[in-house]
């Protein structure tokens, strides 16, 4: 196991297995890599892995692996934390290509009804507003983590040119599929709710489904392309 890996209890329900505190694509990676592998691995009591920025969190239930591990009864994460250190030595972080991933095309209208922040945007940066339609969709996407809400994707990294702080004033309520931006990440709110990044776009893509076996339309280590679309084409999708 790389020396860099560091594992700590959470709770007496979750084990942290942290990667470093830098977010980038290598680290994303990695986590990634780690994602998939701990997902294959016998955890006694598993209920689910939770990927983060440079981590994962595994969640057990502790009766359940007292039940099946009796020795674990000197202390559940104390033995859960050396059976993770002990599997983990097994792991060795996959590159780009060994990562599986899913590209995922988000169509986004970016006109002045659904980009309500588009503007103010554009003038902070000094330049039009075509111009940060033309940046944000000449990229690709990391789906980094999940959270916030359910199915709100945390996708980076912004090039240079479109980092832009939050709103020094969040809104109360933002409209669900409203693509947004802020510091160096880009977002999709699924549900309407409050919050503080700037708004440049709405799709009409659903990311969040509960009455589905899958309710999610994204998850970590997915890519994302946003295809820009006009208002026609948008009251079509929201209408299918």
């Amino acid at each position: 196991m790389n020396t860099s890996v560091h594992i700590f209890s959470l709770s007496e329900k979750a084990i942290t297995v942290e990667l470093g505190n830098t977010i980038s694509e290598e680290t994303h990676y990695k986590v990634v890599s780690l994602q998939q592998f701990i997902q294959q691995l016998y955890i006694p009591g598993f209920t689910e892995a939770v990927p983060a920025y440079c981590s994962i969190t595994v969640y057990y239930d502790p009766v359940e692996v007292l039940h099946k591990i009796p020795e674990s009864s000197k202390g559940i994460s104390i033995w859960m934390k050396n059976y993770l250190q002990a599997q983990l030595n097994n792991w060795q972080p996959q590159g780009f290509s060994s990562v599986q991933q899913r590209l995922v095309e988000i169509p986004v209208c970016y006109e002045e009804e659904y980009g309500i922040d588009l503007a103010a945007v554009a003038d902070l940066h000094h330049t039009t507003k075509e111009n940060i339609i033309q940046q944000h969709t000449a990229n690709t996407y990391h789906v980094y983590m999940m959270g916030f809400s359910p199915g709100f994707p945390y996708l980076g990294i912004l090039p240079d040119s479109l980092v832009t702080p939050r709103r020094s004033q969040p809104r109360i309520k933002v409209s669900a599929g409203s693509v947004a931006i802020a510091g160096n990440q880009t977002g999709i709110y699924p549900l309407e709710s409050p919050g503080g990044w700037n708004i440049i776009g709405r799709t009409a893509i659903k990311l969040f489904e509960k009455e589905k076996e899958n309710p999610f339309l994204l998850h970590t280590g997915d890519r994302v392309k946003f295809i820009a679309i006009d208002k026609k084409q948008f009251t079509v999708l929201a209408q299918s």
